[in-house]
């Protein structure tokens, strides 16, 4: 099956290499690239907080690269949205880490049942753009929190050569929707294109990446039954 992997390069050359290993075709469309501002995430561990939070394993890469610097907060506890965002918290050295169940509004669920505990704020460190679920749930669950955009994830141009040898040559079997950003600059490739891509599965981590895919391919969504990519490769 050939597999359009919509991921920022270094995420998508894990998911190929997980995709080859299943016998399927990975084709690398990366839609945005990061940039990290480490020095942000530094300023924003100098002011009081019970606790840290990060939704995405890319926030984990720009505190990785603050490396001795972070010494001093490894042992904080770490709130992190899934799995795989822990394995790379893990790798990075925190000691204390506590898993979400997979989305952001299940993190701030958890979180809210410590804050009790809390002495000072929490403190989120986001990217830009992302999901509003989180932060809403922590709003709604009233959660004292602080939130520092540490990185931006920019969109990709391509031309449509580009496009149309990754999406059409020979079309696409599927394509792994990994976030609402991720997919709406996908679909604003993938729609002109919609006649040649009328089989194409849209494999979407939860319904709320769902909610973005236009009504010409509603007839081939997935959605993952768990909201990682094990969930997403189960669909293939």
């Amino acid at each position: 099956m050939r597999v359009v992997v919509t991921r920022p390069e270094n995420s998508a050359r894990r998911t190929a290499e997980r995709l080859r290993s299943l016998g399927h075709e990975p084709v690398l469309l990366p839609l945005t690239k990061a940039r990290h501002r480490a020095d942000l995430a530094e300023d924003a561990f100098d002011k009081p907080h019970a606790a840290l939070a990060v939704t995405s394993a890319e926030a984990v890469r720009v505190l990785s690269a603050l490396a001795y610097r972070l010494n001093p907060y490894l042992e904080e506890t770490l709130y992190v949205v899934g799995d795989a965002t822990a394995r790379a918290a893990g790798e990075a050295g925190f000691q204390n880490i506590c898993v979400g169940p997979g989305t952001g509004a299940e993190l701030a669920e958890l979180i809210a049942s410590h804050a009790p505990e809390f002495t000072a704020p929490l403190l989120y460190l986001a990217g830009k753009p992302r999901s509003s679920k989180f932060e809403e749930g922590l709003h709604a669950r009233k959660v004292p929190f602080v939130t520092a955009e540490i990185y931006e994830m920019s969109p990709i141009a391509y031309d449509e050569d580009t496009i149309r040898h990754a999406l059409l040559d020979p079309p696409a079997d599927a394509v792994l929707l990994y976030s609402r950003e991720n997919a709406r600059l996908f679909f604003d490739f993938a729609v002109p294109h919609a006649a040649a891509l009328a089989a194409m599965r849209m494999l979407c981590l939860s319904d709320n990446v769902a909610g973005v895919v236009p009504y010409e391919f509603h007839g081939n969504i997935k959605i993952a039954d768990h909201p990682d990519e094990d969930g997403l490769l189960a669909l293939l």
